[in-house]
C-alpha cells in the first residue's frame, strides 16, 4: 500500500461511518417523527401522566426482559451517571412534558417548538460528549433555528402557552438524553444504552405509573394503537437506531437530520389527526429539510 493509500483510508473510513450514522439517524428520526401524533392520539383517553410514565414503564419491562434474555453483564460503574442523564432526558423528561403539552396543543404546533431540538443537542453535544463541530457547522445550525422559527410563526406558535414551557422543557432534557446516550453508544452500543436506561428506570416508572389517574373508561381501539407505539417504538426500538446514527455520525452532525422531523410530523398530524396544513407551511417545510440537507454537507 502506498503513502498516499495509508493517508487517505482513515478519511474515507471516517466519512464511510458519517454516512452511515445519518441514515442510522435519519431511521430513529422517522420513528420519532409518529411520537407527537401518536401521544396526541393517546393522552385525552389515557391521561397526561398514565402516557408519560406508562409508555417507560412498558418499554421498561420490554427491556429488562431483552437483557436477561440475552444474558448482559450490567455496565461498569463508570457509565451509570451517563445512563442517569439518558434516562432524565428520554425516560422521564421527555415523555412526561411532551404528555403535558399535548393536552392543550395540536401535534403539528408541538412540532415545531420540538424542531428546536437539533440546535439543543449541538449545544450538548459540546457539553457532555465534547465534539467540537466546525463554524460552518454553527452557522447551518442556526440557519435551522431561524427556519424553526418561520415555521412557529406560521403554525401560530408565536404566543407562549402552558403547552409551550412543557414542550421547552421537554427540548432541554430529550437534548442532553441524545447527547449522553450518543457518546455512551460509542462503547455500550446504542441498543443497550437505552435498554440499561429504561431497566435502571424501572423501579419509579412502574410506580409512577400505579400512582397516575387511571381513565375511568376503557380506552378505544385507536388510543391503545398510539399508546402501544409511544411505547415499543418512541422510547424503546427507535432509539436503537437513533444511537447507533449519532455515535458513528457525531452527536452534532447526525442530529441535525431531525430538523425533518417537525415536517413529518406535521405531516402525520395531518393525515392522522385531520390537523390543517396551509400552503405556508408547505414553503416553510421545504426551507427546513433544504437547512437539514445543507447540514448533512457541511465538514
Amino acid at each position: 500500500m502506498s503513502s498516499s493509500d495509508m493517508q487517505t483510508t482513515p478519511t474515507v473510513t471516517a466519512s464511510n461511518a458519517q454516512t452511515a450514522g445519518w441514515w442510522w439517524a435519519a431511521l430513529g428520526m422517522l420513528c420519532f417523527s409518529f411520537t407527537l401524533p401518536a401521544t396526541r392520539l393517546a393522552v385525552p383517553e389515557f391521561g397526561s401522566y398514565l402516557v408519560g410514565f406508562g409508555r417507560s414503564a412498558l418499554a421498561g419491562v420490554l427491556a429488562l426482559a431483552l437483557l436477561l434474555v440475552l444474558r448482559e453483564n450490567i455496565p461498569e460503574r463508570r457509565h451509570w451517571l451517563g445512563l442517569g442523564i439518558v434516562a432524565a432526558g428520554t425516560v422521564f423528561g421527555f415523555s412526561v412534558f411532551t404528555a403535558l403539552a399535548l393536552k392543550t396543543v395540536p401535534a403539528s404546533h408541538g412540532a415545531v417548538v420540538v424542531g428546536l431540538l437539533p440546535a439543543a443537542t449541538a449545544i450538548a453535544a459540546v457539553l457532555l460528549a465534547r465534539e467540537r463541530p466546525r463554524p460552518a457547522f454553527w452557522l447551518v445550525c442556526g440557519l435551522g433555528v431561524v427556519a424553526v422559527l418561520i415555521f412557529a410563526v406560521v403554525q401560530g406558535a408565536g404566543q407562549l402557552a402552558a403547552g409551550d414551557i412543557y414542550l421547552l422543557l421537554a427540548v432541554i432534557f430529550a437534548a442532553a438524553g441524545y447527547a449522553e446516550g450518543g457518546r455512551l453508544a460509542r462503547e455500550l452500543g446504542g441498543w443497550r444504552v437505552v435498554s440499561w436506561a429504561l431497566a435502571f428506570s424501572l423501579p419509579l416508572t412502574l410506580l409512577a405509573t400505579f400512582l397516575s389517574p387511571w381513565p375511568t373508561q376503557l380506552p378505544s381501539g385507536t388510543a391503545w394503537v398510539a399508546f402501544g407505539y409511544v411505547s415499543l417504538v418512541s422510547v424503546f426500538l427507535g432509539f436503537f437506531a437513533w444511537y447507533k446514527g449519532l455515535a458513528l455520525g457525531g452527536v452534532a452532525r447526525a442530529g441535525q437530520v431531525q430538523l425533518l422531523q417537525p415536517v413529518l410530523t406535521v405531516l402525520w398530524s395531518a393525515l392522522l389527526l385531520g390537523e390543517h396544513v396551509g400552503v405556508a407551511t408547505v414553503v416553510a417545510s421545504l426551507v427546513v429539510v433544504g437547512i437539514a440537507l445543507l447540514s448533512r454537507v457541511t465538514r
